[in-house]
């Protein structure tokens, strides 16, 4: 072994080998077995709280701290109500209420009443814009002054001899306006209103019988009637075909109904207003 040792330059930490040191029990044998210390392992420390992170929150968080020269320590932190900071409000708060040695209620009403002037005057002013948004919307939609100048039209019944029908123009409608005789009066007073299309008696048609008053305008495709024409003496549309009595009611032809009446009056003897 030492032949070994000196022909090499493993020769040093061969010969430590070699060389046991006492460790107080029993000497180095030449069994050639070293014995090597044995070192303490601290046993594993395990939480023993199962506590749960709303816990933590309630009680404070469990520090657990272990090592090889430390001893096992637990540590739990109790958090007091102490150490919850309140906000400051005091920037948002009136000058009056800043003390808080001095009664407030004093002080409430005169609060309020400003908050109500405020209140009372926004909704003056609110309400105050939506009547003049409605007035002009209102007057922005409304007919012009040229448009209501037609809406009403004045003729002189005395123009209009009898038995003939004249012709005027309303709303951008022809107007029939016809001076009826007794015979005519008569004829139409007599017809059986259950064999009419559309049913309607002559006496409600019109308001003075010797006057008819109704729209030139046909009722099936709104074509303009003939006037003092047709088979029944009144108005006939050569459109289709559709004749009128002296009554203006449908008798004969595809259309519906009767011509229309307008709304009108008479003012004075001899004056009739439309519209």
């Amino acid at each position: 072994m030492n032949v070994i040792a000196k022909s090499t330059t493993l020769s040093p930490f061969l010969r430590a080998t070699a060389t046991a040191v006492s460790n107080g029990t029993l000497p180095v044998a030449a069994t050639g077995k070293v014995h090597k210390p044995k070192i303490a392992i601290p046993p594993t420390v395990k939480r023993a709280l199962q506590q749960t992170i709303y816990q933590d929150l309630l009680v404070g968080p469990t520090c657990i701290s272990s090592g090889i020269a430390v001893s096992t320590q637990v540590q739990q932190r109790r958090l007091a109500h102490t150490d919850i900071q309140w906000p400051d409000f005091s920037n948002y708060r009136h000058d009056e209420t800043q003390d808080p040695s001095s009664k407030s209620k004093d002080n409430a009403p005169s609060r309020k009443g400003f908050s109500y002037l405020v209140a009372a005057g926004g909704s003056v002013a609110t309400v105050y814009g939506a009547k003049v948004l409605v007035h002009d919307l209102a007057g922005l939609l409304s007919a012009s002054a040229d448009v209501l100048a037609m809406s009403k039209v004045e003729i002189k019944l005395e123009s209009i001899p009898e038995g003939k029908s004249a012709v005027f123009k309303w709303r951008g409608k022809p107007l029939f306006v016809r001076h009826r005789s007794q015979s005519e009066i008569a004829t139409e007073a007599s017809v059986d209103v259950a064999t009419l299309r559309d049913p309607e008696e002559d006496s409600i048609r019109v308001k003075d019988p010797k006057w008819l008053v109704v729209l030139g305008v046909c009722t099936h495709l709104g074509c303009v009637p003939i006037a003092n024409a047709g088979e029944f003496g009144g108005y006939y549309c050569p459109c289709h075909g559709s004749h009128y009595d002296a009554s203006g009611r449908i008798r004969k032809g595809p259309a519906p109904l009767n011509l229309e009446v307008p709304p009108y009056e008479f003012t004075e003897d001899n004056l009739l207003v439309v519209g």
